[in-house]
């Protein structure tokens, strides 16, 4: 028998999934950009060292970047969930019965009769009135703010992990295999990452792996032939 203490909570799940999703994008973001890079430096030369430094440079930006974004990023979506919900604990604190009147007629919205939206209104507001108000009005979960760390951590690591791979697979091959092993570690990779976003995303699995494929191709090509084209005329 199933009971409900077996059953993950959706919120909790989906607060899973979306960390997931992120983390994978991050990954995803770093084997394209720090590819391109070493890629880009290899076809302007053979020597492991620029390309090295190349791809390390890029890896340690590119985490960086992505922590400080996502720092950012997050910083002013929690700054605005505390606001908010400030806002809400001051309205309950001065005027207790509208705020109970506009929870009921939230409900109500939500296809409840009066009564019953009445009766749900004043046992959630009974238990915690801010998390009540806070979820129905807000659409979040006052317990369960993102930190901005853990998300930046987060980020930078995807991101460093990803970055890892064209880094390796650019430095280990001799001379002529360095280019073919590191498109074809970078096309694996991708649609391994191309796979995981479209079962999170309940999306269709052929155009999204098209999408990666392709996109990785052609940006490895491009970067390729503008470090061939550049390192030559320059050099």
């Amino acid at each position: 028998m199933v009971t409900h203490e077996d059953e993950p909570h959706t919120a909790h799940l989906s607060a899973r999934l979306n960390w997931l999703r992120a983390g994978v994008l991050g990954a995803n973001d770093g084997i394209v950009s720090v590819a391109g890079l070493v890629v880009g430096v290899a076809g302007a030369t053979t020597a492991r060292g620029p390309i090295f430094t190349a791809g390390l440079a890029g890896l340690v930006a590119g985490a960086v970047s992505m922590a400080l974004g996502e720092y950012v990023s997050v910083s002013s979506q929690r700054d605005t969930e505390l606001a908010a919900m400030a806002k809400e604990r001051r309205e309950l604190r001065e005027d207790p019965e509208d705020e109970l009147a506009e929870l009921a007629s939230l409900y109500q919205e939500k296809g409840l009769s009066a009564e019953t939206a009445r009766a749900v209104a004043v046992e959630l507001t009974a238990h915690d009135a801010l998390a009540a108000h806070i979820e129905v009005e807000l659409g979040f979960d006052p317990d369960e703010l993102t930190s901005p760390w853990q998300a930046a951590g987060a980020s930078a690591v995807s991101f460093f992990l990803g970055a890892l791979l064209p880094l390796v697979a650019i430095l280990l091959p001799p001379a002529s295999w360095r280019v073919p092993v590191t498109f074809v570690a970078v096309l694996a990779a991708l649609a391994i990452t191309g796979t995981i976003s479209a079962r999170l995303g309940n999306s269709l699995l052929r155009p999204a792996l098209l999408r990666v494929i392709i996109g990785g191709a052609l940006g490895l090509a491009v970067t390729y032939g503008i470090g061939r084209l550049f390192g030559t005329a320059i050099g």
